[in-house]
């Protein structure tokens, strides 16, 4: 049925955009370019034509520079609104039949400028300009195209979707070219973005929304060239404009991009024989083409895609064993047109495609209509019976409504021979003056061979109040116990949540403290029973989150809690207690109750500095009275999380993080578990596309025997799968991950990866006791041919 449903809808974005292509107009003669000034309201803008492509060497000397559209005026956008901006900065614009082109000159008379020659997508530390580029003008979605002063590349793109203003999202890749430079007294930038990197309208005259954002670490701000408030619901609808783009020329857009891997894996002989061995498998080759339908629409395709996973994912600290943990995507294919398969509560999450054999997906927007439809073969090892390849199906589709609004459909199906399951949901994000509303509401269907089906409900709801001095957000959502989205994210099911924040800002005219924000969270969550049963919440929060904005780029944010936590019996299922008699020996074994409520109280600072010339630095620290989940009793907590950044030189980076958890009685302070993630990653950047990273990892867990420390004090026993019952006595585990890493990637299609990486691991918690667990070497290589 979903087979048919989406070839029905190719065949609808097929038509849409033949008809769009009919209804171009005819070009309107160009504009003459002048100057506008941001903080003036003077946002719409008409570039400059130019005939002959500039070179990009960052040096704005040729003579077409000077009748480029200039643009200034920019006006501070955080932590400050409002306000002028401390540094001038200009942007000139011009464009040609293929591509468009950004010179910027940007001022800086206060302090230093930071430039580094870091890594694509890590400019986050240095001084950089962010453009966005909303090529179809619906204030909606935007594509992202930042640098730094020496030209190093961040891109990706930006969704007002859900409750915020706005998300970027770093990891879609563009081909575009960037140089910049350091002068005296700031630095210069050049940018030529083609237009085959993008997608837009199909019109012989375009119009775009735009928008500059400039970042200065060493005040810790973020400037806008329109006068732009940070509180508003929308940043796109308070940006200015391109006007009169004619005769725009993207050609054929086809990519292709043959990959080849290769991977050798060292791990003991066997069980007995600890004697190392390395198998080595034979070369993998697979590659992704994109074809540009029209300038709006695109499809993909991918064959045997590669994981492109060349670390160890950084280390998660779980709080809460009831609710999973997601990692992001990182497979260049599934990353390519992402943002047109976003969806509330990650209904769409391409990592439950654990290893797909092949896949194909067409995005792009068609009269209105923001469409992604995404089909793939799974490897037959994540199927139930090991032999069937799963089959993915996706369908996820957007209309703009007035001039802000949207309301969308996503239906996804994941089918084997035995099992199915899928998903059917509505969405929508309305937004009336400073009043966002976004709602969704889902159903999903499970079948499974010989077994009724079971069918699952998801509801989500929130109404915000933005405003710049005071607002507040109000949200109620639930998963149905029998929900299952198997071809995306659902962290935790059967329960129901509901929140209300008001939040208060201020800003201190003229003293150390620039802005100041406080939040008062009253937050409940519901089992799914007590919630229908309308009882009063399992786990009843009030919290406070105050941050304060120093004068200089300092943060500081203090955030305390009260809470309480219902005994989750479900969850403990499997406990028993063996109890003991006077002389020690055991009378009998009984399902194990704990208390039904447990009080719990504390508070969290966190530190940040400025992004210094060479280093910048962040402390976190929660201290309190805390659930402890191992044994369903309070607990004293002591968590710890250190991050430090150093750059001794603009080609080197070295960061640093160390992040810790103890759990200690109350009853007599003993501790019951502990575990510490220590991390280091080293970087030289040789040049701009060549790098060599080290990233070093020891993720040690120590947990005591386990006890009924809230009643009995006596052992705890686990119920195994066959029904006998183990002791549940202390543990340690310690595991050091490594991973080496020689990359050279002129451009995000064309890359060579070799790499080395290496697991040792104990049964204790000491470093000391580690022992070789597996190793590996790999070697990755693509080109990206462009016709």
């Amino acid at each position: 049925m979903l087979s048919r449903i989406t070839l029905l809808t190719l065949v609808i974005v097929s038509c849409a955009a033949a008809a769009d292509a009919a209804a171009a107009q005819a070009p309107v003669p160009q504009s003459q370019a002048g100057h506008y000034v941001g903080r003036s309201g003077q946002t719409r803008v008409r570039p400059s034509r130019v005939e002959e492509e500039p070179e990009i060497d960052g040096r704005l000397t040729e003579s077409d520079w000077n009748t480029a559209a200039l643009l200034t005026g920019f006006s501070q956008y955080a932590p400050v609104d409002r306000l002028p901006a401390d540094d001038s900065t200009e942007v000139r614009v011009m464009y040609s039949e293929t591509a468009i082109y950004f010179g910027i000159r940007a001022f800086e008379a206060h302090g230093p400028v930071i430039a580094t020659l870091a890594d694509r997508d890590r400019i986050e530390s240095n001084d950089y300009v962010r453009l966005f580029l909303d090529t179809f003008n619906d204030r909606r979605r935007a594509f992202l195209f930042a640098v730094n002063p020496l030209g190093v590349q961040s891109d990706g793109t930006w969704a007002e979707s859900g409750t915020g203003a706005g998300v970027a999202d770093l990891n879609p890749d563009f081909v575009f070219e960037s140089r910049g430079r350091l002068i005296e007294g700031g630095y210069e930038i050049e940018i030529r973005v083609p237009y085959r990197s993008l997608r837009f309208q199909q019109a012989a005259e375009q119009r775009w929304t735009f928008n500059v954002l400039r970042f200065v670490q060493h005040s810790g701000s973020s400037q806008s060239w329109t006068a732009a408030e940070n509180s508003q619901p929308s940043f796109l609808a308070q940006s200015g404009s391109l006007e009169g783009l004619t005769d725009l020329r993207a050609g054929l857009v086809l990519d292709v991009t043959p990959v080849v891997t290769a991977q050798t894996v060292g791990a003991p002989r066997s069980s007995t024989d600890p004697r190392w061995q390395y198998r080595t498998g034979d070369p993998e080759y697979g590659g992704n083409v994109r074809w540009g339908i029209t300038p709006n629409v695109n499809m993909s395709g991918t064959v045997n895609p590669d994981f492109s996973q060349v670390e160890a994912d950084v280390g998660q600290v779980i709080y809460d064993p009831r609710a999973a943990i997601a990692f992001p995507e990182k497979r260049p294919f599934f990353l390519d047109g992402s943002e047109n398969f976003e969806v509330p509560n990650t209904l769409i999450y391409t990592r439950s495609i654990v290893a797909p054999v092949a896949a194909a997906k067409i995005s792009g927007k068609v009269s209105g209509a923001t469409v992604g439809i995404l089909s793939a073969l799974d490897d037959p090892t994540t199927s139930l019976s090991t032999t069937d390849k799963p089959m993915f199906n996706i369908l996820r589709m957007r209309r703009d409504l007035g001039s802000q609004s949207t309301a969308g459909i996503v239906v996804t199906d994941r089918r084997e021979p035995l099992t199915g399951n899928t998903v059917f949901g509505g969405d929508a994000r309305l937004l009336a003056g400073r009043y966002v509303f976004a709602g969704q509401l889902a159903s999903s269907i499970t079948t499974a061979d010989g077994i009724p089906s079971r069918s699952g409900l998801l509801f989500d709801a929130a109404l915000i109040r933005t405003g710049r001095a005071r607002g507040f957000s109000l949200s109620a959502e639930g998963v149905g116990p029998e929900f299952e989205a198997a071809s995306g994210f659902v962290s935790r099911a059967g329960i129901a949540h509901a929140n209300f924040t008001p939040r208060w800002s201020f800003f201190p005219q003229g003293r150390r403290i620039e802005a100041v924000s406080f939040a008062a969270i009253l937050d409940g969550t519901w089992d799914w029973d007590r919630f229908m049963a309308r009882t009063e919440p399992n786990d009843i929060k009030a919290q406070t989150n105050t941050s304060i904005n120093w004068r200089g780029g300092w943060r500081t944010r203090v955030f305390t809690f009260v809470e309480s936590f219902k005994y989750p019996d479900w969850l403990y299922a499997d406990y028993y207690v063996e109890r003991h008699d006077n002389s020690g020996a055991v009378t009998d074994t009984i399902p194990y109750v704990g208390t039904d409520r447990l009080p719990n109280y504390g508070t969290d600072v966190e530190l940040a500095t400025p992004q210094f010339q060479h280093f910048a630095a962040s402390a976190n620290v929660t201290a309190g009275h805390d659930e402890n989940f191992d044994e369903w009793s309070s607990a004293w907590i002591l968590f710890t999380a250190f991050n430090l950044d150093w750059r001794p030189t603009d080609r080197v980076r070295v960061n640093t993080r160390w992040v810790q958890q103890r759990y200690h009685r109350t009853s007599n302070g003993s501790l019951v578990r502990m575990r510490i993630i220590p991390r280091v990653k080293l970087e030289y950047q040789v040049a701009r596309p060549l790098y060599v990273r080290f990233v070093a990892q020891y993720d040690a867990v120590k947990v005591d025997s386990l006890r009924d420390d809230t009643r009995t004090n006596q052992p705890i026993l686990i119920r195994q799968d066959d029904g006998t019952f183990v002791r549940a006595l202390a543990q340690e585990r310690g595991t050091l991950r490594g991973d080496v890493l020689l990359s050279y990637q002129p451009n995000p299609g064309t890359v060579f990866f070799m790499g080395y990486g290496s697991t040792t691991a104990a049964t204790r918690f000491e470093p000391r006791q580690l022992q070789r667990a597996t190793d590996g070497f790999f070697v990755k290589a693509s080109y990206l041919i462009r016709s």
